[in-house]
């Protein structure tokens, strides 16, 4: 059977051009990464309610997955919330696969061969990642970027990790936070008349009557297709996390649109988010009044579109502001590079902060989508979690009736944002916090229900407490959504509860 040319053979062969000096290095890091991208397909093939796996069983040697057609799928016991990575190869039948990719593909479940391809550059884009690192200093970063430059890997949990499609080698190198560039956005001239803004636009990025909407480079070459302000040099910033989402010297953070796929979805941003962001803004500064000192909300300085999702930008503050002398601001994501999360004292005082606040939250009707990405924690000189800082508001969830049970004023909001169902507020939450931040900080189930058991019993008894303690966890079903293209939004899986199973 003929097989088009790999990811990983692409990659490299697109390496030598642009940076030959890290072709023996990138192909050090492969098996590495087939090896991180497998264990999370292979967590997803466990745990995610895919219909063409008719059974799961137990055995002395690992697990073994029934499919629908008759086939095996042989491989170890799958802790759900482990992040090392500990799957080097599953068996098919009688034939071991190594490589995620070619899993997927001689799979041959529906809508397969696309994700197969996502699978292959997830592989080769990690080991691009990785080859480009070197040791960490001891000394922890003073700069938030920095911290943010330290997640190498990705989504803990996701197949796609690292998934950069449409993104060439020198483009990842060029605007991928782990590789630490200095990324210059272009500015594109909008009469203000023409655009959609709320909050204060910061005058910084105006010409007279017109708004200059920060545009990422790879948006205005690929999406856009035209050239920024021919007269102005740009901004120079520093790419964060999520990629689009950049850092501007002492400043504020910039979130650009960027209209390609990275891990599960397209990262524009919607004309929706965009009229919503002033009023959640005030909204989230009111919510974190009540929080006891315990949560920040970074505030949305301004919010502007051009009538279009693929042409709108975000100013918000950074999360450094919220440090006071000798703190961190350390988004969650980054506490595995401290080494703080091997102490069980440590691990369960950072697990009672975070749920304190965000079961308090959903108690009074908010719902944060609290991962490792969006949640920060400020540690204090000697390392102690301290508060929380919170960014990103686009996709929370608000619930008018909590919010009345506590005399709260429900903001001015409609949409996808607003509702009352109480297992889509606990998803939201419990999927994000507990199977995400808590789990990736954790690393293993083990040391999820060792810190879970210490602190819930110290917790405010609410009817939500009790279905952390006893249901099973929610979490997205990611490798799911990828292969159910027709299906709209989120879907769910559900984890054994650590605090009810022992043995994962």
């Amino acid at each position: 059977m003929h097989r088009p040319p790999s990811a990983e053979s692409e990659v490299a062969a697109e390496l030598a051009d642009v940076r030959p000096g890290l072709v023996s290095r990138h192909a050090a890091e492969l098996p590495g990464a087939r090896a991180a991208v497998l264990s999370r397909l292979w967590r997803a093939l466990v745990y995610e309610p895919l219909p063409w796996v008719a059974g799961r069983e137990r055995d002395g040697e690992g697990l073994t997955l029934r499919l629908s057609d008759g086939r095996r799928l042989h491989g170890p016991h799958a802790d759900p919330y482990a992040t090392a990575s500990y799957v080097t190869a599953v068996r098919l039948d009688e034939t071991s696969y190594d490589d995620p990719a070619r899993l997927l593909t001689d799979l041959g479940v529906p809508h397969g061969t696309s994700f197969a391809a996502e699978l292959g550059h997830s592989v080769a884009s990690l080991a691009l990642s990785r080859a480009g690192q070197g040791a960490h200093s001891k000394e922890w970063p003073s700069l938030d970027r920095e911290w943010e430059q330290r997640v190498v890997d990705g989504h803990p949990f996701h197949p796609n990790c690292r998934s950069r499609p449409g993104f060439s080698v020198a483009e990842q190198l060029a605007y991928g936070p782990e590789h630490r560039p200095v990324v210059t956005l272009g500015l594109v001239p909008v009469r203000a008349q023409e655009c959609l803004v709320t909050g204060e636009w910061p005058q910084g990025m105006r010409d007279g009557g017109r708004l200059l909407i920060p545009v990422h480079p790879w948006q205005a070459e690929h999406v856009l297709k035209r050239p920024c302000d021919p007269y102005d040099e740009g901004m120079a910033a520093h790419p964060l996390m999520s990629l689009r989402t950049l850092a501007l010297p002492e400043g504020p953070h910039v979130k650009t649109a960027l209209s390609a796929r990275l891990t599960s979805s397209v990262r524009d941003i919607s004309v929706y988010s965009i009229g919503l962001s002033a009023t959640l803004s005030a909204f989230a500064q009111t919510l974190a009044a009540r929080m006891d000192g315990l949560l920040h909300v970074t505030r949305t300085l301004g919010a502007a579109t051009a009538d279009s999702p693929d042409l709108a930008a975000v100013v918000r503050e950074s999360p450094q502001v919220y440090a006071g002398p000798g703190e961190h601001v350390v988004p969650v994501a980054a506490l595995a590079t401290t080494g703080l999360p091997g102490s069980p004292a440590w691990l369960a005082e950072f697990t009672r902060l975070a749920l304190t606040v965000g079961l308090r939250l959903l108690e009074l009707g908010v719902a944060l989508e609290a991962h490792g990405q969006n949640l920060l924690v400020v540690l204090s000189a000697d390392g102690s979690p301290v508060r929380l800082v919170y960014r990103d508001l686009a996709d929370i969830r608000i619930s008018p009736a909590r919010l009345a049970r506590h005399g709260i004023p429900m903001p001015e909001l409609t949409g996808r944002i607003v509702t009352d169902e109480v297992t889509a507020l606990r998803r939201k939450l419990f999927g994000s916090l507990v199977a995400g931040a808590l789990a990736g900080t954790a690393g293993s189930g083990t040391a999820l229900r060792g810190a879970l058991e210490a602190v819930v019993r110290e917790l405010p008894d609410t009817v939500d407490l009790a279905a952390l303690r006893e249901a099973p966890l929610p979490t997205k079903a990611l490798t799911l959504m990828r292969l159910s293209p027709a299906t709209p939004g989120d879907q769910w899986a559900e984890l054994p509860n650590p605090l009810v199973t022992e043995v994962f």
